[in-house]
């Protein structure tokens, strides 16, 4: 997503707030809450499917989904602006940690935790 992309939609979830005075009730717990029920519901859209089936959703199931992401990215973008967080910086920076966290000439095809990497770096010491 295009930084002016990010910030127009920033932009929209604020003024959709504002409009129906709702910041009264966007508390950092609040939203907290809220974008881990997003996720919950999300997550049910999954739930009881094979590996093969959680790829392969039917169109209508898909639109669901869709849905919730986009619960779950409105809430995050609220809970950032109550925190006056930037998001996109947030990731950049995030970004930069992983790739030390998890250098990809070590890590390639793995699904280990970062911990699992660092012992055997150690290991090899």
């Amino acid at each position: 997503m295009a930084d002016k992309d990010f910030d127009r939609i920033r932009k929209e979830v604020r003024q959709f707030v504002v409009e129906r005075d709702w910041d009264q009730f966007h508390s950092p717990k609040n939203l907290s809450m809220a974008l881990i029920v997003e996720a919950a519901e999300m997550v049910e859209h999954f739930q009881w499917l094979s590996e093969e089936q959680s790829c392969r959703l039917s169109p209508e199931k898909l639109a669901e989904v869709e849905l919730e992401l986009a619960d779950i990215q409105i809430y995050l973008i609220s809970l950032a602006h109550k925190l006056q967080l930037d998001l996109v910086a947030a990731v950049d920076k995030k970004l930069v940690l992983n790739a030390q966290k998890y250098p990809a000439d070590e890590v390639r095809g793995s699904a280990k935790k970062s911990d699992e990497y660092k012992q055997n770096r150690t290991n090899k010491i």
